[in-house]
């Protein structure tokens, strides 16, 4: 048996993503044996991280003591909790270890450096332990070929999101608002644009930090549906000023994480923000305004692409109706045309979306397919990315 044989045992991908929001795994299963290579999602499974676990991860996303020893602890832990997540779904699904070609592991992002000297990416989840502990063959550490070819190693997913609008005419935005919100431009056909895809800053992340802050007796881990933004008021000075951050501002490419985006950033601004203006806003105004920028950064971007459009919602945001709201009134609040929607108008479950894209660049990887795109990412060239690591 040849080695490319012996790669394609099996039925079914799984796809593996844990987010900035650190709030769990999500996992796909995916069907790519059709002829013209469209993905099919057979099933999901998710399972949230307890209190613990989510925190000694978000510790990671800044300097602090002992990092080493916390971060690679946390690699070996994190893999054996993905491979219980697995094992519940080849369970729930009636399939053992056999039926999957290959599992497409994003990891969990800990630290994102791409603009600085000697840049640098880091995602953990052992792909070698989650491969022994599964008998199932991994494929990981899709970001760092792209980012050896100059690249930023994100975002990832644009390409698989031009796979599922292969047959669309019109101009299509996908928005997935994560722990950080990123983009993805798919012009109509005929134009001479170009695919594009960037993080626009925050998505989630200081949402859920801020709130947080000032509930940490809350069951939640984050903010329901918007419903403590809503009772503040935005303050129109700090929106502008936080608008005028240097990421937000940059032009793409560019990628940023919640080692940029995070408290500390925050209260630099806040602090800013009273020196400069002398008044004293509430949590809930704070909030409300937090709300305010991770709709108006996303917005921005959109109009600066094109003047009309689909656009599409993806990720945890989606859940939270005020901010869907708040983009919605950003986006039609000009003279542009914008219908929004959730993935779900197109039958696809906005969740797992990105589990589903990771599964599609281990298919890509067995496939040897094209999967980054300089023009999303600045890379020299493009590549097959993602590294194999064997039971």
């Amino acid at each position: 048996m040849t080695d490319k044989e012996s790669k394609v045992q099996g039925k079914y991908y799984i796809g593996l993503m844990s987010g900035t929001s650190a709030d769990g795994i999500d996992l796909a299963l995916v069907d790519f044996s059709d002829s013209q290579q469209k993905s099919r999602l057979i099933a999901s499974f998710y399972q949230d991280y307890n209190c613990t676990t989510a925190k000694k991860i978000t510790s990671l996303y800044q300097q602090g003591t002992n990092e080493i020893d916390r971060a690679f602890h946390l690699d070996v832990e994190l893999a054996h909790l993905f491979s219980q997540a697995i094992i519940a779904l080849l369970k729930q699904e009636n399939l053992s270890a056999s039926d999957i070609i290959a599992i497409g592991n994003h990891g969990q992002t800990i630290r994102h450096r791409p603009s600085d000297d000697n840049p640098f990416t880091l995602q953990i989840g052992c792909c070698q332990t989650l491969a022994t502990l599964t008998n199932i063959r991994v494929v990981g550490q899709f970001r760092r070929k792209d980012m050896a070819l100059g690249g930023q190693g994100a975002p990832l997913v644009p390409i698989f999101h031009q796979q599922l609008f292969a047959d669309s005419m019109n101009a299509n935005f996908v928005v997935n608002i994560g722990g950080i919100a990123n983009i993805t431009f798919l012009p109509e056909q005929g134009s001479d644009k170009t695919v594009l895809g960037f993080d626009t800053g925050p998505g989630n992340a200081l949402l859920d930090d801020w709130f947080l802050k000032h509930h940490q007796a809350s069951h939640d881990k984050f903010d329901k549906s918007g419903l403590w933004a809503a009772t503040g008021n935005i303050n129109q000075a700090l929106l502008m000023q936080l608008m005028q951050d240097a990421y937000i501002k940059a032009v793409a490419p560019k990628s940023t994480g919640r080692e940029y985006f995070n408290l500390d950033w925050l209260e630099q601004q806040l602090t800013t923000f009273y020196e400069k203006s002398n008044l004293f806003l509430s949590a809930e105004d704070i909030q409300a305004t937090l709300l305010a920028f991770t709709a108006q950064s996303i917005s921005a971007e959109v109009m600066s692409l094109a003047k009309q459009g689909k656009v599409y919602l993806c990720g945890g945001g989606v859940h939270n109706n005020a901010l869907v709201a708040a983009l919605k009134h950003s986006l039609n609040n000009s003279e542009s045309a914008y219908t929004v929607d959730s993935m779900q108008a197109l039958n696809v479950d906005g969740d797992i979306l990105e589990a589903m894209a990771f599964a599609w660049l281990a298919y890509a990887f067995d496939q040897g397919l094209v999967s980054n795109m300089p023009a999303v990412t600045g890379a020299s060239a493009t590549c097959t990315l993602g590294n194999e690591f064997l039971p």
